[in-house]
């Protein structure tokens, strides 16, 4: 998921970054160079997701039927960091409105900075595809 937003974002020219875990981690093996990220000092996933909703103005989440994991818990952090977010459930939006409804929430809440969250891609085989997708027609890339 988070790799789908950073290549949609360069694909579309739009200045991109955020935080990973020490190491670069990921479920994958190493996160390559070529993504804008910063590693956090200390901590894992968890950190990293709480570290990107604070840098944020809002955060866009992006799932499939239902919350779990560090999906549910980015929704947990924006309650308690008082931050807006947007829920796109993936098995209930075309990939058109989802991009019309992230339009509308980034103007709404004039967004400059956007966190973008979801499931795993090892997790949700449709994750990368449709978050690219979304957010390629969202930010005027295709």
């Amino acid at each position: 998921m988070d790799r789908a937003a950073l290549d949609a974002a360069l694909s579309s020219g739009v200045v991109c970054g955020g935080w990973c875990p020490p190491g670069r981690t990921a479920e994958d093996g190493l996160i390559p160079e070529h993504y804008p990220l910063k590693e956090i000092v200390k901590g894992g996933y968890r950190q990293r997701t709480l570290k990107n909703v604070q840098d944020s103005d809002a955060t866009l989440i992006i799932y499939f039927n239902e919350l779990s994991g560090g999906t549910a818990l980015t929704v947990a952090f924006c309650l308690k960091q008082k931050k807006p977010f947007k829920l796109i459930d993936g098995d209930e939006i075309d990939a058109q409105r989802a991009a019309q409804l992230i339009k509308a929430f980034i103007d709404r809440h004039a967004v400059r900075t956007l966190n973008v969250a979801g499931p795993r891609a090892g997790g949700e085989s449709r994750a990368y595809s449709y978050t690219y997708q979304i957010l390629l027609k969202a930010l005027g890339g295709e």
